[in-house]
């Protein structure tokens, strides 16, 4: 496949030639990719002012539509998609079909939401005056997505930004840009109007990222990636005072009561943990387990685990692709060599291999974790399940919330009493209560702390998108 630059409704080649896109199972060239550059990025950021007036100038209706028709053809290619997710990225393909449904769930949730971006009055402080409150698109907005999902990440920020009014320049990640293309033509066949959807894909993150937010036009930013990015776009923004999205790093974990069920907890923590081969920011990535329950618990997940077949995505069984590249894995086999040798033991796994030009890590189980390994302080991004053992329900609150990050928690318990009180305990924007897969296009996405600012999803989603304005009438 060979992707080109969309630009004001046209394909463009890119000044700075194209790259290559290589399929992470095998690192085979699946396609290429246009490298964009900064002035390429201010053509789409000019392109996409000139179709703002006429944009936001629809109604609700109208944008509904267009969203509805790009839902609808994301639904109808969805194994074309998903084959494309497969090759770029590497997740095993029925997940990746999976992917294509979700990203598309988030077209269908914010043409509705479009109709929902209400105003209101409000009494007048003197007879003669009435008073007003109305919502308008914020403009032209950036995207920039991450490689782990290159569909659903799409959808979640384009969706609420073309229901709004505002048109959008989406930079995707270099590894997995032929998915962002391959959306681009479904906005073409949707007829989308020229300038309100605009695609720049390259290698040079910061000149095209550099762009958006150097760039006056563009009054909004979103973004999901690391929260070092993240801190960096933060400082970037402050001269012009952006208004900016971030959903950033995260280090979730997971706790399970000795109350808990333990099959619905074991079969919850492998959902979490062990989804895209641990490469999502939500994924549990520290398991805190009551002491009654340890032992039993770590059996039980040592079996489960061990139905997980690792290999190329388009093989038949497989439940778990390669990590992204040579980095992930070296960062994967590094986390768990420090667990090992602070005193840690492999239930089952704790093996990495290179094949083919892929990368590859065993899904692995230990057992005897403790706080001061790494694997317990810094996000893994990888298949591997460190289980903790904690006294009581207050130890593993207190260590769930000692992280610089917020965003996903989980835990298990069949008691609601206990349930509450850990919920509302926990300090991450969202909470999985006896839920390894809380994620939803009607739901609020995003974190506390270090982990972002503002959401995605849900009706909270299309609130970044808009500015509130207060009209006082005098009669």
């Amino acid at each position: 496949m060979e992707g080109r630059l969309f630009i004001d409704g046209k394909w463009e080649t890119a000044s700075n030639g194209a790259f290559s896109v290589r399929n992470p199972s095998s690192n085979e060239e699946v396609g290429t990719a246009a490298d964009g550059s900064r002035e390429e990025t201010r053509k789409a950021i000019e392109a996409a002012e000139s179709a703002r007036p006429g944009w936001a100038g629809r109604t609700a209706a109208e944008r509904a539509s267009f969203l509805k028709e790009i839902h609808r053809l994301m639904m109808e290619k969805q194994e074309e998609l998903g084959e494309l997710i497969t090759l770029e990225m590497g997740k095993p393909f029925q997940e990746a079909k999976g992917e294509v449904a979700y990203a598309a769930s988030f077209l269908e949730w914010f043409a509705e939401e479009a109709k929902r971006v209400y105003g209101e009055t409000i009494p007048a402080n003197s007879p003669d005056k009435r008073m007003m409150v109305i919502h308008q698109p914020v403009g032209v907005s950036g995207a920039i997505t991450p490689w782990n999902f290159p569909q659903a990440m799409v959808t979640r920020k384009v969706a609420p930004a073309l229901a709004a009014g505002c048109p959008v320049v989406l930079k995707p990640a270099e590894d997995t840009p032929l998915s962002a293309v391959k959306f681009a033509e479904i906005c073409e066949e949707a007829g989308l109007p020229k300038g309100v959807f605009n695609l720049i894909t390259g290698q040079n993150a910061a000149d095209i990222g550099g762009e958006l937010m150097a760039n006056k036009t563009v009054r909004k930013v979103t973004f999901t990636g690391s929260t070092e990015v993240g801190k960096i776009l933060m400082e970037q923004g402050a001269d012009h005072i952006k208004k900016l999205s971030l959903e950033l790093g995260g280090h979730a974990p997971i706790l399970v009561l000795d109350d808990a069920e333990v099959e619905k907890a074991v079969d919850g923590t492998v959902a979490s943990k062990f989804r895209n081969a641990g490469q999502t920011c939500v994924c549990g990535n520290r398991v805190y387990v009551e002491e009654n329950i340890y032992d039993t618990f770590v059996e039980r997940l040592k079996e489960e685990v061990e139905k997980l077949a690792v290999g190329d995505g388009f093989k038949e069984g497989v439940a778990l692709g390669p990590l992204i590249n040579k980095e992930g894995w070296e960062k994967v086999d590094r986390h768990v060599k420090d667990a090992l040798d602070k005193g840690a033991e492999i239930v089952t796994g704790g093996r990495g291999w290179e094949e083919n030009g892929g990368y590859f890590y065993e899904p692995t189980v230990l057992k005897n974790v403790t706080s001061d390994m790494v694997i317990m302080e810094e996000e893994t991004f990888g298949p591997i399940a460190p289980v903790q053992k904690v006294s009581d329900e207050n130890e593993g609150i207190h260590l769930s919330n000692n992280s610089p990050y917020g965003l996903a928690s989980y835990f298990f318990t069949e008691s609601m009493s206990r349930g509450m009180k850990v919920a509302e305990a926990l300090e991450y924007g969202i909470v999985g209560w006896n839920d390894g897969r809380p994620s939803a296009a009607q739901a609020p996405f995003g974190g506390w702390k270090q982990s972002g600012i503002g959401r995605e999803g849900g009706h909270q989603g299309i609130e970044p998108f808009l500015e509130t304005k207060y009209i006082s009438i005098g009669l």
